[in-house]
């Protein structure tokens, strides 16, 4: 491993902005873009009225706009803490971003044609949207999945605690991604078997645990930033990233069990 190979590490947020790769900023930027076409919509919500459940809702683009923008950055920032090098991690962040956009694009596109984005096989281009929905799912496990083993492969730069928020937040991240692909074959293979209604609510019981599970890699390293900038010694800023991370286990476990039960 050569020092070109490893990223700078930011010793603040101040310099993780301003010392950002033209990857990055195009990344953060991206996120910034799918977070307000999240906002956006959920004023249209307000002005259009509707219900917030179902899988034809002005919930889907809120949601997932904000959900892909905030994922986005976040991987975008932890990934610099990785032992990865430069132009591979700046490759496969682009093409993450290229993916938010193409799966935030589809579901916006679907909520305006007032017709279901998953599992929607009536028309052909319903059918083509669902599909390329599915296929960028796939891209999105094949990415975050490389970036959660460069993680253990390596261990994580970054200051106390923040080795076992990365690593934490990516292992947490692939139960979000497992439990997604999860909803949609179950949903698929409803489809198919000609239960459409069935499939739209087959994937509630998964939700919870989907979502509480997305979003750990932002805010275990997050949490691990905050306390490096505390007067707190190393081993009790470590002790403190462990016990969150021990909560939030606890809540996906939850989150889980409940599904289990309800499915």
């Amino acid at each position: 491993m050569t020092a070109s190979t490893v990223p700078t590490r930011p010793s603040a947020p101040v310099a993780w902005w301003s010392g950002s790769r033209p990857a990055e900023l195009l990344c953060h930027a991206v996120g910034l873009l799918l977070i307000l076409s999240g906002l956006v919509h959920l004023v249209v919500f307000a002005v259009d009225g509707g219900s917030w459940d179902g899988p034809v809702s002005w919930r889907k683009p809120v949601t997932f706009g904000l959900s892909f923008g905030a994922t986005l950055i976040a991987v975008t920032w932890v990934t610099s803490y990785l032992r990865i090098g430069s132009r591979l991690r700046a490759l496969l962040l682009v093409v993450f971003a290229a993916d938010c956009v193409v799966e935030v694009g589809g579901i916006t596109l679907q909520a305006w044609r007032r017709v279901p984005s998953h599992l929607d096989m009536e028309t052909p281009f319903d059918t083509a949207v669902s599909m390329t929905l599915a296929v960028g799912g796939g891209v999105l496990v094949v990415l975050l999945t490389v970036f959660a083993v460069t993680s253990f492969r390596h261990r994580p730069a970054g200051p106390a605690g923040m080795a076992l928020a990365v690593r934490s937040g990516f292992a947490i991240l692939l139960v979000a991604l497992a439990s997604g692909a999860a909803m949609i074959a179950r949903g698929v293979v409803l489809t198919r078997t000609g239960h459409q209604e069935a499939a739209y609510h087959s994937t509630a019981p998964l939700k919870p645990l989907h979502g509480v599970s997305l979003h750990a890699v932002l805010v275990l390293p997050v949490l691990a930033r905050l306390l490096s900038g505390t007067s707190w010694s190393e081993p009790v800023r470590r002790r403190i990233v462990a016990a969150a991370t021990g909560c939030y286990v606890a809540a996906v476990i939850g989150a889980g069990v409940w599904a289990v039960l309800t499915y």
